[in-house]
């Protein structure tokens, strides 16, 4: 992370100039690492808190990053530049962006989730009305389409 994502500091003009990146002082990182015994039964889970103040961290994130590992999978699965050993791995930060951006905008916008569907009781032909994160946040009142998604928003800038 910090050579991908760290920055190297300014020279002060005393020394020899820096040249490793250091990760910023607003990056909140936890690390969480699963207790095994001998035979590698799980026993539990203890949090490491690699950057940032750690009440901070605790504070952000809870005792538990379920619904973090939750999301990177779903990522994952909708995102094959996620993926390792496959063709459209990512190599390019620039075209890792992009596909990041355009997964967001479907999962968000595009894709119906079955966690935020509401019970419709006044049309006895149908039980459920389904609704996309962006219907949820109240910033939009429909399910978009691929075209509209494509035709209304405009890329990010890397």
């Amino acid at each position: 992370m910090v050579q991908v994502y760290g920055t190297v500091p300014p020279y002060r003009g005393r020394g020899r100039p820096p040249t490793r990146p250091r990760p910023a002082a607003s990056w909140q990182y936890l690390q969480v690492v699963k207790q095994r015994d001998v035979h590698g039964r799980f026993l539990g889970t203890r949090l490491r808190v690699l950057y940032g103040e750690p009440h901070a961290v605790l504070a952000l994130f809870g005792r538990s990053t379920g619904y973090v590992e939750r999301t990177h999978l779903t990522m994952r699965h909708f995102n094959s530049r996620l993926s390792r050993k496959t063709l459209a791995f990512s190599k390019s930060l620039e075209m890792y962006c992009a596909a990041a951006a355009w997964e967001d905008a479907v999962y968000n916008w595009v894709r119906p989730l079955k966690t935020l569907r509401r019970r419709v009781r006044r049309q006895p032909w149908r039980r459920w009305q389904p609704r996309t994160p962006a219907m949820a946040a109240k910033l939009t009142d429909h399910i978009w389409t691929a075209r509209k998604l494509l035709s209304t928003l405009i890329a990010p800038n890397t």
